[in-house]
């Protein structure tokens, strides 16, 4: 039922232009259609489908347990995105990608739990379960909530062996998940191993201003993946020389639009900037609940969803930042104040500069991977248009109708505030695309 190919590895820069290019995105794109056919169409799996592996236990005769129509499943797996949500929020993690290990980490104990019958009363319960053993483990400050939460859940389930079953189900598969994932290098310690930049030089990596405070992730690149055959598997190629056309371009681009004051950004420019300044799982957050409120499908979809989203993502995060410490570039703020070409001593960025080396973007690698998942897994456009709030722009609100675009405003908006090159942020995108393309069609590993 899975395609089996070989992973697509990231291209020079402009080779897709080329015939042989556009036949290998045709290809990619057919694959990954067919891949969340199989992987994601309801029917096929949670209701008992030809590629159900417990089709033979189902055979011939209908589901028995409490009745859950799929708009109720929708409203349930609503319900504990919004806990898990909520236990994320409480624990202040202060990396993204550990916030994203306890999405992946329990909403896959979830999906194994529920796919493994098709009856809704153990399904009820092995979701929740599986969420609240899982949640309770990773954030133990949240477990008076989420115990509050499993309890209201599975008074709604009949008693009987099914829902006994979907418990145990639950149980095991959350234990089994966390045990898996123990000591793999996303905690925050590891994450944020101590780090010294090299001695100064043109192109390297310095602090940056205004705090010159210490560098963060510089752990990740040895973090371990969820489906990576290595954490260099998709290595961003070499960033451009100091003297190419191509950098000496974006140098400029990033001096006259990024700076804090006498910048040629519109105000919407600066909008669209304040706004995507924002950690990516804040923004996509919202758009996976809007894909799972908008979509109604079965618990066990929904679950793969977040499972797959968060996992994939985390297995980006790696890709660049192992990039990142390997080619160590610096920032454009050190390039336009220290550089020789046409040095601006007193330059400012729009926002302040992220505490680790430029090449490639992390924000437009998340956004390269989100935009292919949800192409992929949910559709090729939202259902209805999404709107999204955030954090680094109080009382904003913009609204999303392809995913397309908001990868294209992370682009645009990392120049803007003055803390990218544009070919960082496109090449980003890339590596971003390709590991979710290798990803999809690997989620079988995970049990998904």
């Amino acid at each position: 039922m899975y395609v089996n190919q070989s992973p697509l590895r990231v291209a020079a820069p402009r080779r897709a232009e080329t015939r042989r290019g556009f036949a290998l995105a045709a290809r990619a794109a057919l694959v990954l259609a067919a891949v969340a056919a199989l992987l994601f169409v309801p029917d096929a799996r949670a209701h008992g489908g030809p590629a159900s592996r417990n089709a033979h236990h189902h055979r011939g005769r209908a589901p028995r347990g409490h009745a859950v129509s799929l708009p109720d499943q929708t409203a349930l797996g609503l319900q504990w995105y919004d806990l898990t949500r909520a236990a994320v929020a409480a624990a202040a993690l202060p990396e993204q990608v550990t916030q994203n290990r306890v999405w992946a980490v329990s909403w896959i104990a979830a999906a194994r739990a529920v796919e493994q019958r098709r009856d809704p009363a153990f399904q009820t319960a092995a979701f929740a379960s599986a969420l609240h053993d899982a949640l309770v483990a990773l954030i133990p400050v949240q477990a008076p909530q989420l115990d509050a939460a499993l309890a209201t859940t599975l008074a709604s389930v009949p008693g009987g062996g099914a829902k006994t079953a979907g418990i145990a189900a639950g149980q095991h598969a959350a234990a089994q998940e966390l045990a898996a994932r123990a000591g793999d290098g996303l905690d925050t310690a590891s994450v944020d191993a101590p780090w010294t930049p090299p001695a100064p030089a043109p192109g390297i990596y310095q602090l940056t201003p205004p705090t010159f405070g210490p560098v963060i992730r510089a752990g990740l690149p040895r973090a371990r993946s969820f489906l990576l055959r290595s954490n260099d598997e998709f290595r961003a190629p070499p960033p451009p020389s100091l003297t190419s056309r191509r950098y000496l371009s974006s140098l400029a681009e990033v001096h006259e639009y990024g700076g804090a004051t006498g910048s040629a950004r519109t105000p919407e420019q600066t909008d669209v900037a304040n706004f995507i300044a924002q950690p990516s799982i804040n923004a996509y957050v919202q758009v996976v609940r809007a894909a799972i409120a908008d979509a109604h499908r079965p618990l066990v979809w929904q679950a793969r969803l977040v499972a797959a989203f968060n996992a994939i993502e985390i297995d980006q995060q790696i890709s660049i930042y192992d990039a990142k410490f390997t080619y160590v570039r610096w920032r454009p703020v050190t390039a336009i104040r220290t550089g020789t070409v046409d040095p601006d001593p007193t330059w400012t960025p729009l926002l302040a500069t992220p505490l680790h080396p430029e090449y490639p973007s992390g924000h437009a690698g998340y956004a390269g991977t989100a935009q292919v998942l949800l192409s992929a897994l949910v559709g090729p456009r939202p259902a209805q248009p999404v709107a999204v709030t955030s954090s680094t722009d109080p009382g904003a609100t913009r609204t999303y109708a392809a995913w397309s675009t908001l990868t294209q405003e992370t682009v645009d908006g990392r120049v803007w505030e003055g803390v990218h090159f544009r070919f960082s942020d496109e090449t980003a995108v890339r590596v971003g695309k390709t590991v979710a393309r290798h990803d999809l069609r690997r989620l079988r590993r995970l049990g998904l």
